[in-house]
């Protein structure tokens, strides 16, 4: 009868073994997935923020354009204001009015 129930004790050393490995391997392969999915997910959000960026890069040169262009429109106009003003100011003084110089 001893021998019956050392055989008996050593099956069930055997199903749990095989059931600790079961579970070992399934534990792996779940971690295999999760891996996965985390790296996929990672790639997607990294695609995404990469994109965000060179849209946002792309907003701020077409801003930086616009405004230089506006500059620039500006300091014309006020290049013809002054060219305008310069070359009214000695048309002015040679109509006649003349300056008044006192003599003291």
């Amino acid at each position: 009868m001893t021998q019956q129930i050392d055989t008996s004790i050593d099956d069930t050393d055997d199903v749990d073994e095989v059931q600790d490995r079961e579970a070992q391997a399934k534990a792996r392969a779940e971690n295999r997935i999760e891996r996965a999915e985390r790296a996929e997910r990672m790639a997607r959000e990294g695609a995404q923020a990469m994109a965000e960026h060179h849209a946002a890069i792309r907003a701020v040169d077409e801003r930086t354009a616009r405004l230089r262009a506006l500059r620039l429109a500006k300091e014309a106009a006020d290049a013809q204001a002054k060219a305008a003003k310069a070359a009214e100011a000695p048309a002015a003084r040679k109509s006649g009015a003349r300056k008044t110089v006192r003599k003291v």
